[in-house]
């Protein structure tokens, strides 16, 4: 849910719709989201995708969250 949240901030702050980024991606408009709604387990490729399209490092998307995070 973390995850998605810093993806909707940094989106917002960009200017950019879901519908906007969806674009830029090559993803639905509902995946990004249930991206953003923390619904979705997303894989590298579309961290990727997304972070390009953001203009910023995947790392970046990351930064923040947590400390549980990948506690499985």
């Amino acid at each position: 849910m973390q995850f998605g949240t810093k993806i909707a901030h940094i989106r917002r702050a960009k200017g950019l719709s879901q519908e906007k980024l969806a674009e830029m991606t090559e993803l639905d408009r509902t995946y990004i989201s249930s991206i953003e709604r923390g619904k979705r387990n997303v894989s590298l490729i579309n961290i990727v995708r997304v972070a390009k399209a953001l203009n910023c490092p995947p790392s970046e998307l990351f930064s923040e969250l947590g400390d549980n995070i990948g506690q499985y």
